[in-house]
């Protein structure tokens, strides 16, 4: 009996590891065929784009006879005039709770380079000038971009008053942080 017993326990590992070998099997054939795929899929593609590649630099630059009609611009939007660039402005902004500061580069487009040596000479008041039109802006008012427009607007007007040779065509702000 003792036979028997062993006999159906040899039969039944014997059983069990045939269907276990034969699964594992097909899985492996299943995976090896996946990668094969895989590898033919990713030649494919490569051979295509490095294909294209290379038809692009062999291929002579192709001339075209279409002219693009660019907007007409007016002459004064493209010539920028000579820059009178200022040192850095640190002011304290108008608040009414926790203390805000404005730090900002500008810089000054004139009409004529003969404008320079008074601008020089009114370097002082025109810094003043500037300073005292930013502290009393609050962040709301100049934390837009038409806010910034209006500044530019008020800082030139009020230095062309003061000017008498030539004029301050635009203002620019080459720096702008509000901390």
């Amino acid at each position: 009996m003792a036979d028997e017993e062993k006999k159906e326990t040899t039969e039944e590992t014997t059983v069990e590891e045939k269907s276990e070998g034969g699964g594992n099997k097909i899985i492996l054939i299943v995976i090896v065929v996946l990668l094969l795929l895989l590898l033919v899929v990713g030649g494919v593609v490569a051979y295509f784009l490095l294909a294209d590649d290379n038809a692009e630099q062999n291929q002579p630059p192709q001339q075209t006879e279409e002219k693009v009609e660019k907007p007409q611009k007016s002459s004064e939007a493209l010539e920028i005039g000579p820059i009178y660039p200022l040192d850095p402005f640190t002011v304290n902004l108008k608040s009414n709770g926790a203390t805000k500061y404005l730090k900002c580069t500008i810089d000054l487009e004139i009409d004529t380079p003969e404008t320079q040596p008074e601008l020089d000479k009114m370097k002082p008041l025109i810094r003043d000038l500037i300073i005292r039109i930013l502290s009393s802006k609050t962040v709301p008012e100049i934390s837009t971009a038409k806010g910034k427009e209006k500044l530019k607007a008020e800082i030139k007007k009020n230095i062309n008053v003061k000017i008498s040779t030539g004029e301050i065509r635009n203002v620019y702000f080459t720096a702008f942080v509000i901390q």
